[in-house]
């Protein structure tokens, strides 16, 4: 029942609650920072695509775990100006050269990832020297009552919707490995307040990040 639930039911469930305005109107923000060779982690089915500058990107590689999320993409690629590469995988072992990007995205993946040290090394090592993480991401409220009922709803909240967690502190998850955030902004998007508090920005790796 629970591999039937994920592989048939999440997906499109997931794809439908990210694709909502005010996640879309967060990506039009970040998304056309991103610069030449991209890898994109947790993919999807490419709702980011449409926001890539096309004079600035050369190459999109999508990462995700899910092939049935890449399955429910709408985007023709072949009429996209850059070129587009979908992998299966897991941000903790990445397939990709090291130092080989110019940027990484993550758009509302940093909630979900369960190998969080694991992961942002892999980040480190695949981003060029003076390359930009990008992001934009839901977590942890700066409000009591929100975050109790963060707390609160979180282990039944993760079952349901693929291992997603409403608390996750993400500038201390970025600063804390390896990272040094170079701009961030942070506001309640329209919506159930236990999940909308949103940080985005940029972010590059930290002089200890790099050694690491």
């Amino acid at each position: 029942m629970a591999n039937f639930y994920e592989r048939r039911i999440l997906p499109g469930m997931i794809d439908k609650i990210c694709a909502l305005k005010p996640t879309r109107k967060q990506r039009e923000k970040v998304i056309p920072l991103a610069r030449g060779r991209v890898l994109e982690i947790g993919i999807g089915s490419g709702l980011n695509l449409p926001f890539y500058n096309p004079e600035e990107v050369d190459l999109v590689i999508g990462i995700d775990p899910s092939p049935e999320m890449w399955a429910l993409n709408t985007v023709p690629l072949d009429t996209l100006p850059f070129a587009v590469e979908f992998v299966e995988g897991y941000a903790r072992s990445m397939p990709v050269d090291a130092g080989s990007v110019d940027s990484v995205v993550v758009t509302y993946t940093l909630c979900t990832i369960k190998e969080i040290a694991a992961s942002m090394t892999e980040i480190r090592r695949v981003l060029k020297p003076g390359g930009q993480l990008i992001f934009t991401e839901h977590g942890l409220a700066p409000d009591r009552k929100v975050r109790r009922w963060q707390n609160g709803i979180n282990p039944i909240w993760k079952r349901v919707t693929g291992g997603c967690n409403l608390n996750r502190d993400i500038p201390a998850l970025l600063t804390t490995h390896g990272f040094v955030i170079d701009q961030l902004d942070t506001m309640y998007i329209p919506g159930w307040k236990p999940a909308c508090f949103n940080f985005w920005g940029t972010a590059s790796v930290g002089a200890e990040g790099a050694m690491s």
